[in-house]
């Protein structure tokens, strides 16, 4: 992978490299190949001086495929794509990674497959994040394991930002609110709970519409957890429409948990700009959302 960046403060090469999240590991990995680092495109030593608007231009060594991952053709469907990023909308019903019960037909699997379609030499695909089997919309790729690990600072800053539309059971929820409460797992169970002594979490919602039983809500969520929307909403006494784990009512419309991430905001850290990905709401949560309710954005 060709990695491009745009220097913001003089300093040596070396030095712009380290700050930029190549790691003194991986830049003596670099030396040793002998692969070129290019200031303005031509040739420079690791003591030279980048100035600020320099492009600094590195070749990274390819990253080939593990071959103990399958390969599925399958078909993706692609929100966004660079140099760097591949933003993917799964469907609903499909796991993100191989597991116990599928090691050949996860998203994993398919895009492996369609990067090998595409060519490309470095094919392993590094999931930045994950979706529950049974949720739809945005999964970030990185493209190398430099991508991902540039990115890792916002994540652990809470600075990549993951919305998602989510309808709900039941009606006279407040028009926002903040939900700060710990989860947890019991006896390794896949059901999580919230839990005194659990991991932090943090969920950020907004009311969308209400009619009937049905409450259409915009969710933020801040922290990671698993299953950490639908645990917090059940905690509420919300619980997601169709999502039997949490005792969502399943004779609403809808044979899965009405949820669904749809915008994905980040900075990108090798041009510094701003990428923010949307995903369509897929038909079977259209079919059950309010029919008067404020738009998403």
């Amino acid at each position: 992978m060709e990695i491009k960046w745009h220097v913001n403060q003089p300093q040596s090469v070396k030095q712009f490299l380290l700050a930029s999240g190549i790691s003194q590991r991986l830049y003596a990995k670099i030396k040793a190949l002998g692969q070129p680092i290019l200031v303005n495109g031509q040739k420079s030593a690791p003591s030279d001086q980048v100035q600020c608007g320099d492009v600094v231009t590195l070749q990274l060594p390819a990253e080939p495929a593990d071959e103990s991952v399958a390969v599925s053709h399958e078909p993706i469907t692609i929100c966004y794509e660079n140099e760097y990023w591949l933003a993917v909308n799964k469907p609903a019903g499909l796991a993100t990674i191989p597991g116990p019960t599928n090691q050949t037909d996860t998203l994993l699997n398919r895009i492996k497959g369609y990067w090998q379609a595409q060519g490309a030499t470095d094919l392993v695909p590094h999931i930045i994040t994950r979706l529950d089997f049974d949720t739809s919309g945005i999964v970030l790729v990185g493209k190398h394991q430099i991508a991902q690990s540039l990115l890792q600072p916002q994540i652990e800053q809470h600075q990549l930002q993951k919305f998602y539309l989510a309808v709900v059971s039941g009606t006279g929820l407040p028009a926002s609110g903040d939900i700060r409460e710990p989860i947890g797992q019991i006896d390794h169970q896949p059901r999580r709970e919230v839990l005194a002594d659990g991991q932090s979490a943090w969920t950020s919602y907004w009311r969308l519409g209400a009619s009937g039983q049905l409450t259409a809500v915009k969710v933020q969520i801040h922290t990671g957890r698993t299953h950490q929307i639908r645990v917090h909403f059940s905690a509420l006494g919300y619980p997601l429409v169709g999502d039997q784990l949490y005792d969502g009512p399943l004779d609403l419309g809808i044979t899965r948990q009405a949820l669904h991430a749809y915008q994905l905001q980040f900075q990108d850290p090798f041009s510094q700009q701003s990428i923010s990905i949307t995903a369509p709401i897929p038909a079977d949560i259209q079919a059950i959302l309010p029919t008067e309710r404020l738009p998403i954005d």
